[in-house]
């Protein structure tokens, strides 16, 4: 009889219905041929930790946290990641067989390896880069940019004050733009990166005028639905490069995936279309 205890990780969130994580990660378990489940797990903002608790005592390895909890999560943690304390919010949990809780963020390393995985040569050294948006995302953005050098980012927000703050905590390298300028800040920059829900299907356009972009500019955006967004259109008739933001969400997940169930998975064009097909 095999006595081997088979590993469990969830998704928790609230609400959690919608999220994909359990198709990535069920796809992987089936690929790797390995014995574990993950499971999406809705909690209430008053049964938060008690919920974390409860996973700890049923032997999961750990939890991916998604909305409202990525903030607070990180007050129930033992021991939290450089980047996850930089970005002061947390959407992968490990249960360490020492007992204590690991927060981590890694939505930064999966927007850096989405664009890496898609455009090879490209360097976030080579020029500034604009982000719209002073949200969640945009702070993991932020953080993942300036850890691979970018010499200067135009933060972009229609509220000003949120920018700025932003700014005055991730340091000098970031300059604020009002939003009736973004547009012809645009002829400055060799990365554009929408982190808001402008353009989603279901929400208000983006409205920001792409006609400074020069050619050649690395354009992309977190939103996936639609795959294909308006900004990533028009960017891309005018020459741009573009990547969409599905890319972003596969492979946040990889880092968790190998800490619960032990082997490093690839994100490839099969799992993308599994993810599609959803």
């Amino acid at each position: 009889m095999n006595t081997e205890s088979i590993p469990l990780a969830a998704v928790i969130g609230s609400p959690i219905a919608h999220s994909l994580s359990p198709r990535v990660h069920g796809y992987w378990l089936k690929k790797y041929d390995l014995r574990g489940h993950y499971i999406p797990i809705e909690l209430s903002q008053d049964n938060l930790a008690y919920g974390i608790e409860a996973l700890i005592r049923l032997g999961f390895k750990g939890a991916n946290v998604t909305i409202p909890y990525k903030e607070a999560v990180v007050g129930l943690a033992d021991v939290i990641t450089d980047r996850a304390a930089l970005i002061g919010a947390a959407n992968t949990l490990t249960f360490r067989k020492d007992g204590r809780i690991q927060a981590d963020n890694t939505d930064g390393y999966g927007f850096i390896a989405n664009i890496k995985q898609h455009v090879p040569a490209w360097s976030a050294s080579t020029g500034p880069a604009m982000v719209i948006g002073a949200g969640g995302a945009s702070r993991a953005i932020l953080s993942s940019l300036l850890s691979e050098r970018v010499p200067e980012i135009y933060l972009v927000n229609r509220t000003r004050s949120r920018a700025e703050m932003l700014a005055e905590h991730f340091g000098a390298r970031i300059k604020v733009v009002d939003w009736t300028k973004a547009g012809a800040a645009m002829a400055e920059v060799d990365m554009l990166v929408n982190t808001t829900s402008l353009g989603m299907t279901g929400q208000p356009p983006l409205n920001l005028p792409l006609a400074k972009l020069r050619k050649g500019t690395l354009v992309t955006d977190i939103v996936y639905t639609p795959l294909r967004t308006p900004l990533l259109v028009e960017a891309g008739k005018m020459g741009c490069q573009t990547v969409d933001g599905l890319g972003m969400l596969l492979h946040q997940a990889v880092p968790g995936f190998e800490n619960w169930f032990g082997i490093r998975p690839e994100v490839d064009e099969d799992l993308r279309q599994e993810v599609l097909n959803a």
